[in-house]
């Protein structure tokens, strides 16, 4: 399959936009996640974590999803492509975070929520992280892995043959 410039028309005539066409920007997914399980936690409040475990354990996971997030950034800023999922990728990024996974971003952002919500002492939104990480699954990963693969061919499915999705 061939990849059509953006904007410009594909096989069939319609315009093409270059991109996986994700459900919604992955962030928003995780807040959106997040934002229901302190809605529930509103609603039927949960067990508190304590404070002499809140705190250890929820900063050593915002501090560990933090500097992923950070090593991811500067991968895609290296690599001279977008992280933005709305534009078009120019490289597959294999260095930094990406030599042992091939999502460091969302597992970032999983660290960063789970890191709020030890934080915060709610429950509720680790049973809110299954669903939004299965949206992320279907509606994020699966999608970007299929635009990878129509884009660069060999060349993504080698990497996606070496490194494990996750960790």
């Amino acid at each position: 399959m061939s990849i059509d410039p953006p904007g410009e028309p594909a096989e069939g005539g319609a315009a093409r936009r270059d991109g996986p066409g994700v459900i919604a920007p992955p962030p928003l997914v995780f807040v959106a996640g997040l934002a229901i399980g302190f809605g529930l936690e509103a609603l039927l409040p949960s067990a508190s974590v304590p404070n002499a475990v809140a705190w250890p354990v929820g900063t050593v996971l915002l501090v560990a999803g933090g500097a992923l997030v950070a090593s991811f950034f500067a991968a895609f800023r290296r690599a001279r492509t977008p992280v933005d999922v709305a534009r078009t990728t120019t490289a597959i990024v294999t260095t930094g975070p990406y030599r042992f996974s091939r999502n460091p971003a969302y597992l970032a952002l999983a660290l960063i929520y789970a890191g709020i919500a030890v934080l915060t002492g709610a429950l509720w939104p680790f049973v809110t992280l299954v669903p939004t990480l299965v949206v992320i699954d279907l509606g994020v990963i699966r999608r970007e892995e299929r635009y990878l693969e129509d884009r660069f061919g060999q060349e993504y499915l080698r990497f996606k043959a070496r490194t494990r999705r996750w960790i």
